[in-house]
């Protein structure tokens, strides 16, 4: 029995429902395979004195353990001093969270901590994985490793808690080449893809799915936090050189109240709605609408907007950021990358409008991207970890068959897959076989 906690300050609530679904969504599929049992720590920031500010006093008001949809989450409070860069919450998460985890190992001996957010997640989870002598997995996928990972006051502590880990995932190849030149090991680094719900984003009739929105004509879709960081701007502003079409801004944020007025400046306010976060339901409906997604974020990991557009079979105009090129490499006909610029912007949308490419088609540049893909493949690697060997040094991460040597995947051998730090082949054949006798597969 493998058994794992799951640490992440990105996590669902009662009071923010879409904040990490991503992480929601992987942990349940991590916990439904067999021979997994898991536990997650969400752990709430709260600010000194918070209790005067309305944003705290709703966060306080959150269960300390709950059943959420059959995930037994804990979600302790820690102190977030606001308005100096985040550098101290690690150390305040750590102290929060040893009497938490001591109390949780009395009847959950957990073997591994994975930790689902690189800060403030990734350097407590090192300090608490040295604390309770287990092995320590970390995962980056975006913001945590281009904003935290480069600001001043958590820069180190992002390289240090990377360099330290025992296993590291990102979303993407692009992500770990960002982490590489931070100074994290490449070895120790694997791809591990997001997933996307077949059921909920799927190719349906657009004519009716626009019936059913009460819209019509072109429908442009953008889904994202309304923060400066995911471009809405460049696209509001784009919408005036792309005559008739709507576009629907999904998301929630600091930056509604000057994406509106740039609205009204450039001409285009009748024609742009603000939705402000929705479900997971909601959202479907309207990428199944759509007649493309568009995203100019000035970074990513690898969005799962992009994933959930084009399994809806909406390609997507987005920009040249992270993984962009992964998700569209060999795939053209289901989207454009295109520079952060308005007059590009317009131009890719206008061509999607006048050329729009069979939606099947487009659903399948999404087939790779499935959550019991990424479910097994987290599996397979902190069974690893567990087990007493390293991360893999290949692009993703490599799973050898329990009746073989050969990576059901890539197909290669041990031999080609190369060496795992300090791991001759002989000690890869012991790890793979303590993981076959568990009723693991690496």
């Amino acid at each position: 029995m493998l058994r794992v906690l799951t640490l992440s300050t990105l996590f669902p609530d009662a009071t923010r429902p879409q904040f990490g679904t991503f992480v929601e969504r992987q942990t349940l599929g991590l916990a439904a395979l067999p021979d997994v049992t898991v536990r997650v720590i969400a752990p709430v920031g709260i600010a000194p004195l918070g209790g005067m500010l309305a944003r705290y006093r709703v966060l306080s008001g959150l269960p300390l353990r709950e059943d959420w949809r059959g995930l037994t989450v804990e979600r302790p409070r820690f102190v977030h001093l606001p308005g100096v860069g985040g550098r101290f919450d690690p150390a305040m998460l750590t102290r929060a969270l040893v009497p938490v985890m001591r109390a949780i190992r009395h009847d959950f001996a957990f073997d591994v901590i994975d930790a689902e957010f690189f800060f403030p997640d990734g350097p407590a989870a090192i300090a608490l994985g040295r604390a309770f002598d287990v092995p320590v997995s970390i995962k980056a996928r975006g913001a945590d490793i281009h904003a935290w990972g480069t600001a001043g006051p958590t820069r180190r502590q992002v390289v240090d808690a990377g360099c330290a880990a025992d296993g590291l995932l990102c979303v993407s190849a692009a992500m770990k080449a960002d982490m590489v030149a931070l100074g994290m090991p490449a070895p120790r680094i694997a791809v591990h893809y997001t997933g996307v719900d077949p059921a909920r984003f799927a190719v349906r009739d657009r004519a009716a799915a626009k019936a059913a929105l009460d819209v019509s004509g072109p429908v442009l879709v953008s889904v994202g936090a309304l923060i400066a960081r995911k471009g809405h701007d460049l696209a509001i502003t784009a919408l005036a050189e792309v005559p008739g079409a709507m576009l629907v801004l999904i998301g929630a944020g600091p930056e509604q109240a000057a994406l509106e007025a740039l609205a009204v400046r450039v001409g285009v306010a009748a024609r742009v709605r603000f939705m402000g976060s929705l479900g997971q339901d909601a959202i479907a409906d309207w990428l199944a609408a759509a007649d493309a997604m568009v995203l100019m974020s000035a970074s990513e990991g690898l969005a799962n907007a992009w994933v959930e557009a084009l399994a809806c079979g909406t390609p997507i105009v987005i920009a040249d950021v992270g993984g962009a090129r992964e998700v569209l490499e060999g795939q053209d006909y289901a989207g454009q990358k295109v520079a952060r610029e308005p007059g590009a912007i317009a131009a890719a949308v206008r061509s999607v409008l006048a050329a729009p490419p069979e939606r099947a088609g487009v659903a399948r540049a999404a087939a790779r991207f499935g959550w019991a893909a990424n479910a097994a493949a987290l599996k397979a690697h902190l069974a690893v970890l567990v087990a007493g060997g390293t991360a893999s040094p290949c692009t993703q991460i490599c799973t050898i068959a329990a009746d073989g040597e050969n990576c059901v995947g890539c197909g290669r051998t041990i031999d080609e897959i190369g060496d795992w730090p300090g791991a001759s082949n002989d000690r890869k054949r012991a790890i793979l076989a303590r993981i076959r006798a568990r009723g693991e597969r690496r």
